[in-house]
């Protein structure tokens, strides 16, 4: 068949998140309403059924998500009965615990960093499990599986356990941590391959629709009370989609008229640049990722 691949990955993410709910006490499973995540809870609900879902859901809100997200992320929470804990990127600059950028190119992506250590430390969390994949950005490819982070939440690239024969270690000293990735060997393509076979629902983002937007140094921000057009800019109507679901202020779109998953699927097939291609905050410089994850950034 030709989705036989999926069933097998699909299974591989199922063994790791039973693994996970096997060795820890307190995990947490890091949902932002991007298709990534909403994979993670359709798979965490067919692992445990008819059980409940034995994580926690958190969400880091920048307070520059899309209206979009946050509407779905809600609704769906409802459907599978989930309990979901919401911790403010705000509350974390108020509290003087994060320094929020200014001027038209600032953006509070950064600053989830803050604001997710200190909920994972609130919570006592032992094991986070996240939708990251190995095919979105160099660093994400460095990841085990059961990723490894200090009492500090930092993470070291170039000591990390092995994985051999689907052996997960996930001893820990007191107040440290792991960042689980079930779904590691799935590329972009698998992700919505999956999504056509599984029927599952998406925030409407990620269907071509029309929208303001701003060019900015090719990237298509969607224009808000929060990215406004600069000198030499202009807001525009366009017809776009985005690959990929973020804050507002480094989340571009894409030139798109895919308007369904079929669509889409034939989109991304013949894609040549990383989904992450569109995310402005990895551009701001060569190891912008694997900076912002050594310091606890997922």
């Amino acid at each position: 068949m030709l989705y036989n691949h999926l069933k097998i990955l699909e299974s591989e993410a199922i063994y790791v998140m039973r693994e996970v709910a096997a060795q820890f006490e307190r995990p947490f499973l890091l949902f932002s309403g991007g298709k990534d995540s909403i994979i993670m809870a359709h798979l965490a609900r067919k692992a445990f059924y008819p059980a409940a879902i034995p994580f926690t859901f958190l969400h880091v809100d920048t307070g520059h998500n899309f209206p979009e997200t946050l509407q779905f992320r809600d609704a769906m929470m409802e459907n599978l009965g989930a309990r979901l804990v919401v911790r403010y990127v705000q509350d974390s600059i108020d509290q003087g615990r994060a320094a929020e950028e200014t001027g038209p190119y600032a953006s509070r992506n950064g600053l989830q960093t803050v604001t997710l250590l200190d909920a994972l430390a609130e919570f006592k969390v032992d094991a986070a499990l996240g939708g990251a994949r190995r095919d979105e950005e160099k660093a994400r490819a460095k990841e085990r599986f059961f990723s490894h982070r200090d009492e500090f939440g930092q993470w070291d690239p170039k000591n990390q356990r092995p994985e051999l024969w689907n052996l997960y270690n996930g001893r820990k000293k007191p107040n440290e941590n792991f960042r689980v990735f079930p779904i590691s060997n799935w590329t972009e393509l698998d992700v919505w391959q999956y999504i056509q076979m599984e029927g599952i629902e998406l925030p409407s983002l990620y269907f071509s629709h029309e929208r303001d937007i701003i060019n900015r140094g090719g990237m298509l921000l969607a224009a808000s009370d929060v990215v406004y057009p600069v000198a030499g800019e202009h807001v525009q109507r366009q017809i776009v989609r985005f690959r990929t679901i973020g804050d507002m202020t480094c989340t571009g779109a894409v030139a798109s008229h895919a308007a369904t998953i079929d669509d889409i699927v034939n989109e991304v097939a013949s894609a040549r640049v990383t989904e992450r291609g569109a995310r402005a905050d990895d551009k701001r410089s060569e190891a912008a990722m694997e900076d912002r994850k050594k310091v606890g950034y997922f």
